[in-house]
């Protein structure tokens, strides 16, 4: 059993299940909706203590009624809380999502009025404790900071941060990981439409880390530190019901893998099959079985 520590957002997901997506000024009859926590770092935890490791969390919370459906079900988890920031004013993020049941797709519209968690915050976190560090990409130039000081501070514990989205200056965070994870939605953001070809690209960008990226129905790919790379085909289920969280459940499992001193191949195997494991039911319950 490993600590982890994850820094990012969790949010509130309402959602909205659809016989299939509606069109532009249309209405609608909702078959079920739902209030769940959400949020990718917090999601990525939710799926490690399953996987039997003790995680905490870090980022921003408001002081408001809704924080406590994120609150209680984190606490239920039992994820460490203690380093959360409080804010007495302000939003809890909150995605509106629209889960079409015919073929398992969402899509989200969210809203946040919060500030991000920052620099001053993880700079009070005592990070002897843990064994792995995991970030979202997102507020790019104090989650540089962030990773610099647990590279001084905590040379030989992996790092690994997300990269899910093209925000200015994200190729800032690079040289500070040991495990980068990909989407590809950054990937096509960048003008690559083949997975390998934006891997070798990357080489030339990144220092000796792993290097991962999801590719959906293709799977997953990833280079390593010497340069081999891998493949992993999707595990798609036999039904696909909830593709929300899927790339989050994915990086808990990779997170895992590598932890236990699995290969980046094996690691890449199991990603894929947590997360088509993950499609085939309702939320993030019951992954590991």
């Amino acid at each position: 059993m490993a600590r982890i520590l994850g820094i990012g957002i969790a949010t509130l997901d309402i959602i909205n299940s659809v016989d299939g997506y509606p069109a532009e000024d249309t209405e609608v009859r909702a078959l079920t909706q739902q209030r769940r926590r959400g949020g990718n770092c917090t999601n990525s935890l939710a799926v490690l203590t399953q996987l039997g490791h003790r995680c905490a969390w870090g980022g921003v919370i408001a002081d408001e009624a809704d924080a406590q459906i994120i609150r209680d079900d984190l606490t239920a988890r039992g994820i460490d809380l203690s380093a959360v920031r409080r804010e007495a004013r302000g939003k809890v993020p909150t995605s509106y999502v629209t889960l079409n049941r015919r073929n398992g797709s969402r899509t989200i519209i969210h809203y946040r009025d919060l500030p991000e968690f920052g620099y001053g915050d993880f700079a009070t976190i005592d990070l002897r404790p843990y064994d792995w560090l995991h970030f979202e990409g997102r507020n790019v130039a104090d989650t540089a900071r962030m990773l610099s000081r647990a590279r001084r501070l905590l040379p030989t514990v992996p790092r690994s941060v997300e990269i899910e989205k093209p925000r200015p200056n994200i190729e800032h965070l690079f040289d500070h990981a040991d495990v980068l994870l990909f989407s590809r939605h950054y990937a096509a953001a960048r003008g690559f439409g083949d997975p390998e070809r934006f891997l070798a690209t990357l080489a030339g960008e990144t220092p000796a880390c792993r290097r991962i990226l999801t590719w959906g129905e293709a799977g997953a790919y990833a280079l390593e530190r010497d340069g081999r790379a891998w493949h992993s085909p999707a595990c798609p289920p036999a039904r696909v019901v909830d593709t929300l969280g899927a790339g989050d459940v994915f990086n808990a499992a990779i997170i895992d893998a590598l932890l236990k001193g699995e290969d980046v191949a094996a690691a890449l195997t199991q990603g894929c099959q947590l997360a088509g494991r993950k499609c085939g039911i309702e939320g993030l319950e019951a992954i590991r079985a």
